[in-house]
């Protein structure tokens, strides 16, 4: 079974490419579940319209089915509670020149 911390590492690799900041540090995901060797992460976007979302999604399972033991990684998209800034990380938050 595949810890937690692993399939964040995995997702750390993933990035919005309109800010160029990883998709935990920005604080999109929501919850990381391992049920075997099947990942369901719940995750969300900067805004419901943002138009790399299909890209991140896929990005997002393409990264954790690379995990050796995850035979399948299920991403769903959620809208609640709605993004906000508060909860990107420090760097992220430095990345982007928020303090």
């Amino acid at each position: 079974m595949l810890d937690q911390e692993a399939i964040l590492t995995a997702l750390r690799t993933v990035k919005d490419p309109e800010l160029n900041v990883n998709i935990v540090d920005l604080g999109l995901v929501y919850t990381v579940q391992t049920k075997e060797d099947v990942i369901d992460v719940e995750m969300t976007l900067t805004s419901p319209a943002c138009p790399a979302g299909p890209e991140i999604l896929r990005n997002a399972v393409a990264a954790i089915e690379l995990l050796e033991g995850v035979t399948k990684a299920n991403v769903k998209l959620v809208m609640s509670p709605p993004w906000t800034p508060d909860r990107m990380s420090d760097d992220a938050r430095d990345t982007l020149g928020i303090f």
